[in-house]
């Protein structure tokens, strides 16, 4: 066993968990003051239940034996008495450090729904939704990209997928979501009528500054070790995200005459979303590029969409 590497996934962990507060805060800043604290709850709601549900058998459909590539067998490591096993002589780390460092991926995948239910959704209901949706959806798809799924092992032309960090299990799989329950539950209460301005601007840029901060355990703890990969996707989620930011910025400017800390916020978000997928895979430049891209077409595609609803 190697303990650096250990060590390293334990703080990382710790860095993916300060992401789910930080996730709270950037949603609860946005929304009005009289739904803020249901929206605080929603997220801290779902690190409770998920996590449960992963220690009972999240872990197991994720990364148990593969039943056809598309989700994991439920007893594997039903309730993890099977993962308390010391590491074997071939293994840098625990298995339980998996489990925990994982762990907080699903937790922060479920509560990233929660910004699309704003004056949607009551406490209770989510709280459902939120089991019910980890266990059909996120599970398994967690298992097609990292557990030895479909994705996984996908072959296109010779080339095989890739999702360093969380790009489809996290990101489109939330965001999938998100529209789906937005669709089928309708405006927010009093939406276009009333105005729905954020209430608390702080919250928002702290919330951002904790996911960006969480993120660079999001995005170099997935390499699985505190190596040379780990360093090149430390790099790139910052220059990205600096790139995504900046190019927030100056749509405002040109759009509407000034730039703003929610857009900046926004940026941020856009960045670290975008290079996760291909955090160890590109070169700084690149990354740079996309985040320029994302901070752009993301800033340009939030003002089509408030016109489509008006």
């Amino acid at each position: 066993m190697d303990s650096g590497v250990t060590a390293w996934l334990l703080t990382a962990t710790a860095l993916v968990f300060v992401m789910i507060p930080g996730l709270a805060f950037f949603y609860g800043g946005m929304n009005r003051s009289k739904s803020v604290l249901n929206m605080l709850m929603m997220v801290i709601g779902a690190l409770f239940i998920v996590g449960i549900l992963w220690a009972l058998y999240g872990y197991s459909m994720a990364y148990g034996t593969s039943a056809g590539g598309f989700v994991g067998s439920f007893t594997d490591y039903f309730g993890l008495e099977a993962a308390l096993a010391p590491p074997g002589p071939d293994d840098a780390f625990p298995l339980m450090a998996d489990v925990v460092f994982q762990a907080m991926f699903a937790c922060l995948t479920v509560g990233l729904i929660a910004g699309a239910l704003a004056d949607r959704m009551k406490f209770g209901a989510w709280i459902i939704f939120a089991g019910i949706w980890a266990s059909l959806v996120y599970f398994p798809v967690a298992h097609w990209v990292w557990g030895g799924g479909w994705i996984k092992t996908l072959d296109i032309g010779g080339a095989n997928v890739i999702d360093f960090a969380g790009g489809t299990a996290v990101h489109i799989n939330a965001g999938a979501a998100a529209l789906a329950v937005a669709i089928v539950l309708g405006r927010r209460l009093g939406w276009p009528k009333q105005a729905m301005r954020p209430h608390n601007l702080t919250m928002v840029m702290l919330g951002a500054g904790l996911l960006w901060f969480g993120w660079f355990g999001f995005n170099a703890g997935s390499a699985y070790a505190a190596d040379n990969t780990a360093t090149i996707a430390a790099v790139n989620t910052l220059v990205a995200t600096c790139a995504a930011g900046l190019a927030w910025l100056v749509v405002e400017k040109i759009r509407d005459g000034k730039a703003t800390s929610l857009g900046a916020a926004s940026g941020i978000v856009a960045g670290l979303v975008a290079i996760t997928p291909a955090c160890a895979n590109v070169t700084p430049m690149a990354a740079i590029a996309i985040g320029l891209i994302a901070g752009a077409v993301c800033a340009w595609a939030v003002t089509l969409e408030v016109q489509a609803w008006l």
